[in-house]
């Protein structure tokens, strides 16, 4: 009979938040109270001043303070209940389902921007260029601040765990590896440069029409900035779905089967791969093969993406 110590040694937990879970949690708190504040500034100021470019900014800046808002729910969440056995994986995948709400409303903002810029085309109202010109810039220094406190993050490393288990139905960590950057938060980085891509626009629109007379590039600008968003939110509901709906990366399956397959010796009978938090995948291996559970561990320690590895070994006397 095993001891308790011994099987506490195969015992692991399910923390696949990363390392810098925490930090970029506080990141992103500081982002949505500036955003928020720049946000209803630049609505008012496009109400008042009748530019379609600094409002269509202005409810950009909503749509980011909104999905940075339920990104910074998401972490606290998913930090309270790391622990619960309600959840099969951990909560790494609780940030992808936030990033695809986001992106649903995302969508939705983007459609009625264009609506509205559409119907400025045809129908050119006055806008105050000097005062709308002002608050753009103030906007667009918001998003540059939020870019410089979300870059130190999208870039940093989080963890795996190790555990090193021998048995037959191995279920287990391989050696511990630094993972690649929380890919939520890197969506928001890329997220707040779109915005002030979309703010640099609305300055250009405001000062043609200012200097140059051309007031119909304002609402033209208000269709590229929904343009922007709409990219934006369709790239995001495409990434994040992948990983809710388990979808396999093709080249991790053609890495992990190059690694039991290559030497000859084994074949894969099933192999199902799927994310299951920021970098971090789990496995389930298959083989048919005169192999030990502890030895196709071994060939899979160079694929650094998995974090959780569950190992069939059928010899070939029992196939």
């Amino acid at each position: 009979m095993a001891s308790r110590l011994e099987i506490e040694a195969y015992m692991h937990d399910h923390d696949y938040l990363g390392a810098a879970h925490d930090d970029n949690a506080r990141r992103t708190r500081w982002v949505v109270v500036l955003t928020a504040v720049m946000m209803v500034g630049e609505i008012i100021a496009g109400y008042m001043t009748g530019s379609m470019a600094l409002l269509a900014d202005g409810f950009h800046m909503a749509t980011h303070a909104g999905a940075l808002g339920i990104a910074a729910l998401a972490y606290g969440y998913a930090k309270r209940h790391v622990t619960s056995p309600r959840f099969s994986f951990g909560t790494g995948k609780v940030g992808d389902l936030a990033g695809f709400a986001s992106a649903l409303v995302l969508g939705i903002v983007a459609l009625g921007i264009g609506v509205e810029s559409a119907i400025r085309i045809a129908n050119p109202a006055d806008v105050a260029f000097g005062e709308a010109t002002i608050v753009a810039i103030l906007g667009l220094g918001v998003n540059l601040v939020s870019a410089v406190l979300l870059a130190g993050g999208a870039h940093g490393h989080g963890h795996r765990h190790g555990h090193p288990h021998d048995h037959l139905h191995d279920h287990g960590h391989p050696r511990g590896q630094p993972t690649g950057p929380d890919n939520n938060l890197r969506a928001a980085y890329v997220h707040v440069l779109a915005d002030a891509l979309t703010s640099v626009l609305a300055i250009v629109a405001l000062l043609a029409g200012r200097y140059l007379g051309w007031i119909w590039l304002d609402p033209v600008m208000g269709l590229v900035g929904a343009l922007v968003i709409a990219r934006w939110a369709w790239t995001l509901m495409r990434d994040t779905s992948a990983i809710l709906l388990d979808a396999s990366d093709t080249q991790l399956v053609d890495e992990i089967r190059t690694c039991i397959e290559g030497p000859g010796d084994a074949r894969l009978a099933d192999l199902h791969v799927w994310q299951i938090g920021p970098d971090a995948h789990a496995a389930i291996v298959d083989v048919c093969g005169d192999l030990t559970p502890a030895a196709v561990r071994t060939r899979l320690a160079p694929v650094h993406e998995l974090a959780h590895l569950t190992v069939e070994v059928r010899t070939l006397d029992r196939v």
